[in-house]
């Protein structure tokens, strides 16, 4: 089943649906504890969803987390995050933390913090700082346990890339991308990771980075040049971009494209 949770705009909301991939149908679930836009939400290896953060009515429902059980479809607070963060990344680590870095706080500053939650007491715990602040980044743990951390925004669109290490609890910048924010990286079974589109400008440039080196070569583009869209890796090894927005306004676009998940 898929969970959907909360709002994805900025109209903070505390509504769940389930969508059942065997009927096609949605059906209504326990609703959030704290209306949130703008969070995120990671499954647990213990088959918990973590919901973390976000814009809620006031700064303590952005430093707020709640865990959803799948059994009972009912939600329970677990511990606040230290810092408040939305527009963040939330990574699971292969030891089973859960690793929150970056976004905007409750006063709009972006931010630079990064903490980890332990699901077995339910805690958060401050670890290293990004070198850069940044919001509406990526994050993408790579084969080797490091989590790549690649672009966003802070004063303007970055092409800055950095790695955490959870062994050390540090951050080491890596090579540098085309400036972007909004956009989508995906890790390839080759153990690269495939950057596409974001703005602004609205790009159809895509790259790739490679973890062995720490840089990032230009691949094929995008059709069309978009940004806030969805990247999903197919069973096949190919990548299906979809949806996103083309334009200042943001108008929503329904246009789809098919892209190999190889060099």
């Amino acid at each position: 089943m898929v969970l959907v949770a909360g709002s994805g705009n900025l109209l903070s909301m505390p509504n769940a649906e389930l969508y059942d991939p065997a009927s096609g149908t949605w059906t209504a679930t326990g609703s959030l504890n704290t209306a949130r836009t703008v969070h995120t939400a990671t499954l647990l290896q213990n088959g918990m969803v973590l919901v973390a953060g976000g814009f809620g009515f006031n700064s303590q429902d952005s430093a707020s987390a709640e865990l959803y059980d799948p059994a009972s479809g009912i939600w329970t607070a677990t511990g606040s995050l230290n810092t408040t963060h939305a527009f963040h990344t939330a990574t699971l680590l292969p030891n089973g933390m859960v690793l929150v870095a970056g976004g905007v706080d409750s006063n709009s500053q972006d931010s630079a913090s990064a903490e980890l939650y332990d699901p077995a007491s339910g805690t958060w715990t401050a670890t290293g700082s990004l070198n850069t602040a940044r919001y509406s980044h990526t994050a993408t743990l790579l084969p080797n346990g490091m989590v790549l951390v690649a672009g966003g925004f802070h004063l303007f669109p970055l092409g800055s890339a950095e790695l955490y290490d959870p062994t050390s609890g540090t951050w080491t910048v890596t090579g540098n991308l085309t400036p972007r924010e909004g956009h989508t990286a995906t890790l390839l079974p080759n153990g690269f990771v495939l950057v596409t589109g974001g703005y602004p400008p609205f790009r159809a440039v895509t790259e790739l980075y490679d973890p062995a080196s720490g840089t990032w070569s230009a691949t094929g583009s995008l059709h069309q040049a978009r940004a806030f869209h969805t990247a999903t890796l197919l069973p096949n090894g190919r990548i299906v971009v979809a949806g996103g927005t083309a334009d200042d306004a943001f108008n929503g676009l329904a246009s789809a494209e098919l892209g190999h998940g190889h060099r």
